[in-house]
């Protein structure tokens, strides 16, 4: 393909990826829980110049290695950020969304650079593989959500990619920039990036009946001091300053832990990731499963022809690595989504009656979305979120529902009228529709969404700016919000609406240790006899919230701002105290913020 026509397919790609990622990035608040604990630890960063060790709420958070701490840190930085991202969103997504565009321009280059030999039209195969992975339902949640599995989806893609391209084309592609990449893929989520790897070349050699070529192509051994070259540096400095409790939390729980036992409940059955991925595919999944089914296993297929083979190791390794996880969550199939994708792709290259049959149940999935949204009536009211209780009623006044309904409709429709025209044209034709939805539907209900969700959290931040007494501590009990964190800036004390965490309360408010906390114990002379505290209806309900001496300064959907004289919130632990139940926030928590 001739470099111009390349060039315009790679500019039509990137300006859907900003439609899907980009547009309207910032018009939304984050989303709790994790989302503000990733920005919250990149603006300290940009905040105190500590680019080492990331710290939310005043504690460390070892979860996650720093490189996208220091991507939203390198946006928070920018001259005038609380001006132009007023709600501090899209500083914190914007690494999520570069890196999902890039995977888009990453699978279609490669797509338009190596054409596979089954393929008649390379240009619009690019673009149908790179709006499969674009439209995937994760890959359109996690590229608009502030946590690093769409950055460590984004470099292993490049990585893996690269590491093709070099098998290849080994004179066209030098073979240490996959290593770099890798490394950078170790920074955004730890060690598992290069399992993945590893994992995805020696299905991808045993596949062939043939290492010898990947070995010799790649050069894994030194490729790996690359690797850890890139990575290992800042892993060796934090365990030198932060010492064993980074070992144990980054390792041992975040790490080892999260893999062979369950953590945060997060129970699912060993079958879990198969209905993930078929979800995840949605509605092209009758697609991919035909991709999985024809791929090919001719162990003397040129390498430069081996894409497919390729991708369907890929995905078997992201399957094997997390079907043996004891840990289970939708993210983790996010590394998938490019090589599910290059497999819906490839689908398309060969007309037969199992592409038909696959084409008939894309389309019966389509319809069967339409009829679901047309019926919106019978099912939306069913949605029960005490957090949004009017999220029913604002969807079904708002029409968006009716308009997803037209668009997969429309979808539908025009996949039944180009029946008889070549499959890349008619998936084309199917996609943009869904594009549209996108854009005009789907943002639009998240927009809705926050205003029922978020705002109230992010109006309860600042009425406790606005009302903050000096060296009054602030607190939220009941559902916890990390993003009161981020709003006020200010450490926040967390707890939950039991009893036991009403004692925990009062113990932490004289004894609580962290930086940038300015609580102290009555007797001393700089307390605040008052805490400024964030409290849910249903948790003041409760009895040991009831009869507290406290004045209710505002309310905001379902949070209210109470000032609680500390005094009566001592007695009342006291009380409960003498009944038994005791304080435990000492004790260790994986998890805290």
């Amino acid at each position: 393909m001739v470099k111009r026509q390349r060039l315009w397919v790679l500019a039509v790609v990137f300006c859907c990826g900003v439609m899907i990622a980009l547009w309207q990035l910032g018009t939304t608040g984050l989303v709790d829980e994790t989302p503000p604990l990733f920005a919250a630890a990149g603006r300290a960063m940009a905040g105190t110049g500590d680019w080492l060790t990331p710290r939310v709420n005043g504690l460390p958070r070892y979860d996650k290695p720093p490189l996208v701490y220091w991507l939203m840190a390198i946006g928070y930085s920018l001259p005038g950020q609380a001006v132009w991202d007023p709600l501090g969103s899209w500083a914190a997504r914007l690494p999520s969304a570069l890196a999902s565009i890039a995977v888009m321009l990453g699978l279609a280059d490669t797509l338009l650079r190596w054409p596979q030999s089954t393929c008649r039209r390379p240009a619009a195969s690019a673009l149908i593989t790179a709006l499969a992975f674009g439209l995937s339902p994760l890959v359109i949640i996690w590229s608009r959500t502030a946590v690093s599995d769409a950055l460590l989806c984004g470099l292993l893609a490049i990585s893996l990619l690269l590491q093709w391209r070099r098998f290849a084309d080994p004179a066209g592609q030098g073979w240490w920039q996959a290593w770099v990449v890798l490394g950078l893929a170790v920074l955004a989520k730890g060690p598992v990036a290069v399992v993945l790897s590893g994992l995805t070349l020696l299905l991808f050699s045993g596949l062939r009946r043939d290492i010898a070529t990947a070995w010799s192509r790649l050069r894994p051994l030194p490729g790996l001091v690359i690797t850890a070259g890139v990575s290992l540096p800042w892993y060796a400095l934090e365990l030198l300053v932060e010492g064993q409790p980074f070992w144990d939390s980054f390792f041992g729980y975040h790490n080892l832990q999260r893999f062979t036992s369950v953590v945060n409940d997060h129970l699912q059955p060993w079958w879990y990731f198969g209905p993930v991925m078929l979800v995840a595919a949605m509605p092209l999944t009758p697609l991919l499963l035909l991709g999985l089914a024809r791929l090919p296993r001719e162990r003397r297929l040129p390498p430069e022809q081996s894409l497919h083979q390729f991708a369907g190791s890929w995905l078997l390794a992201v399957l094997l690595l997390f079907t043996t996880a004891a840990t289970k969550l939708p993210s983790y199939w996010l590394p998938a989504t490019p090589a599910a994708a290059l497999l819906i792709g490839f689908a398309l290259d060969r007309r037969d009656r199992w592409l038909n049959l696959a084409w008939t149940g894309t389309v019966v999935l389509v319809s069967l979305h339409a009829a679901g949204f047309w019926g919106s009536e019978f099912w939306v009211r069913l949605i029960s979120d005490p957090e949004m209780p009017s999220l029913a009623d604002d969807l079904l006044a708002s029409g968006l529902l009716v308009r997803g309904a037209f668009w997969f409709s429309v979808a539908a429709l025009v996949a039944v009228f180009l029946w008889t025209r070549e499959a890349a044209t008619r998936a084309l034709a199917l996609q943009l529709p869904l594009l549209l939805f996108h854009v005009t539907t789907l943002l639009p209900i998240a927009g809705l969404a926050d205003q029922l969700r978020q705002q109230p959290v992010r109006q309860a931040a600042a009425n406790m700016l606005e009302q903050q007494l000096p060296l009054e501590p602030l607190a939220m009990v009941g559902r916890m919000k990390p993003s009161l964190h981020f709003q006020t800036r200010q450490v926040v004390l967390f707890e939950g609406r039991s009893s036991g965490a009403l004692v925990n309360l009062a113990d932490r408010l004289a004894h609580e240790r962290r930086r940038g906390w300015q609580g102290h114990p009555l007797s001393s002379p700089k307390a605040s006899s008052t805490v400024l505290m964030v409290i849910d209806t249903r948790t003041s309900q409760r009895p040991h919230w009831r009869g507290l001496q406290h004045e209710e300064l505002s309310r905001f959907g379902i949070y209210n701002v109470w000032r609680v004289d500390r005094l009566s919130l001592e007695q009342r632990a006291a009380e409960l105290k003498r009944s038994g139940v005791r304080a435990d926030w000492l004790e260790p928590r994986p998890e805290r913020f």
